[in-house]
């Protein structure tokens, strides 16, 4: 039986899946904003991210919950707030894995 909508990950490996994943994630305009924010800040960001990026705050909190989720961004509760901050290893990961695909690409000279 076929059901539409249906995808087939357990025929990629691990780390496509991850990859997809994470790419998912940071595919929206807002979450690429946070993410630059939060690096530009160099440290956990709390609560900071209204005023900067002009959103509500339920709609970043959306967000910030798919960066968490796809393992990007780390988050810890400091007094009422929740801190955030970028995840150093699956962002290394993350960063050697785009490397290794953009850098397997050469040209062969019009292939179409």
């Amino acid at each position: 039986m076929y059901i539409m909508g249906t995808t087939k990950t357990e025929i990629f490996t691990e780390e496509q899946n991850k990859l997809a994943v994470q790419l998912k994630a940071i595919a929206h305009p807002a979450r690429i904003a946070i993410l630059q924010e939060i690096i530009r800040a160099n440290a956990c960001i709390c609560g900071d991210l209204v005023e900067e990026l002009g959103l509500a705050q339920a709609t970043i909190s959306q967000h910030l919950k798919e960066l968490k989720n796809a393992g990007l961004i780390q988050g810890t509760i400091e007094g009422v707030s929740v801190c955030y901050c970028i995840e150093p290893k699956a962002w290394n990961t993350l960063q050697a894995e785009l490397n290794g695909l953009f850098g397997s690409y050469k040209d062969p000279n019009g292939c179409c």
